[in-house]
């Protein structure tokens, strides 16, 4: 009798569902990306983001305990500087934001969260390039990775677990693990943005980091189109001494991350950017979209294409409904 197989039968009841899920979503995979301005009295909306906000001190450490407390497995910090110059001075100051920041959490929380921080000049510079400049304005590769390295101490030493080197820098993730070991700091953990695609899906964020930057950063950041070379990035930084790799953007790039997931031996994460994160915020405020739904959708299919970590600015809340 037709038919002879029956695949709804393992969908007729929630139980049954459950029972033979696939994809895995839960709250220790997701990473909170967070931001903390210098000076700020008190949290600033981000327009373009609704519910993110560029935080105060004291707002950042209650909004990671509430990250910890829900269960989200990590937080990566961001600065934002009162003050930028060519060569992004702040980033290397013990007294900048981004450092004062990361010796508060860590002192907040000590080992309960992994601390991350955000290993790139881009925040921290009055053009907002992710480098410094030579003098024909192009970015300077080598000169970038000296200040890389003394950042990467610093951040290291205020207490930072893992570092998350995103500027696409040739050689960026071997000079640091040589700075950081050097300085005593083995122990710090290296998340290697090794595939990061220029892509228009970082509007929201130059907002979020009062981007300065004019023109694109095409000369670093991979184009769209390439697979391969993403691969190749990949394993370049594999050979330098990467602990955990990152594919950034995550949704319009799925193809990559599974390519990422099939070939690394170490663990890989997807950064669900600021951009998809505006767009469903935008349809379900317009209700075309089930909020919470989709959320969980959009996160279910990073992990299913092979992401073991998530960054997402819905790490809280969607630890909460997982719970």
């Amino acid at each position: 009798m037709f038919p002879e197989h029956r695949p709804r039968r393992l969908r007729s009841t929630a139980a049954l569902r459950r029972l033979v899920s696939e994809t895995t979503l839960r709250p220790r995979q997701l990473i909170l990306p967070m931001f903390v301005a210098e000076g700020a009295e008190t949290p600033r909306p981000i327009s373009s983001m609704p519910g993110v906000v560029q935080h105060t001190r004291d707002t950042l450490r209650k909004a990671a305990v509430e990250a910890v407390q829900a269960g989200v497995g990590g937080l990566m910090l961001f600065g934002i500087p009162a003050e930028r110059d060519a060569t992004g001075s702040g980033a290397v100051d013990d007294n900048g934001i981004l450092n004062v920041a990361l010796r508060d959490l860590r002192s907040e929380l000590g080992d309960s969260t992994v601390l991350m921080a955000d290993t790139c000049l881009d925040e921290f510079t009055d053009h907002g390039h992710c480098g410094v400049l030579d003098e024909g304005g192009a970015v300077d590769n080598d000169a970038t990775l000296s200040v890389y390295a003394d950042m990467a101490v610093a951040q290291a030493e205020a207490g930072a677990h893992m570092l998350g080197p995103s500027g696409m820098m040739d050689g960026q993730v071997g000079v640091i693990r040589r700075a950081l070991d050097e300085a005593g700091h083995a122990e710090t953990g290296i998340l290697a943005y090794s595939a990061k695609y220029a892509s228009a899906f970082y509007g929201p964020f130059r907002e979020a980091v009062d981007s300065q930057l004019t023109g694109d950063r095409k000369t670093y950041q991979q184009d769209p189109g390439n697979a391969r070379e993403a691969l190749r990035e990949i394993e370049l930084d594999l050979e330098e001494g990467a602990d955990a790799i990152m594919i950034k953007p995550a949704l319009s790039y799925l193809d990559i991350l599974r390519q990422a997931a099939d070939a690394s031996p170490i663990p890989v994460a997807a950064y669900n950017i600021s951009g998809e994160y505006a767009m469903v915020e935008a349809a379900a405020a317009n209700g075309w979209l089930d909020r919470e739904r989709t959320i969980l959708e959009v996160l279910t299919s990073i992990r299913r294409a092979g992401a073991d970590m998530i960054l997402t600015y819905w790490a809280t809340e969607a630890a909460a409904w997982l719970d």
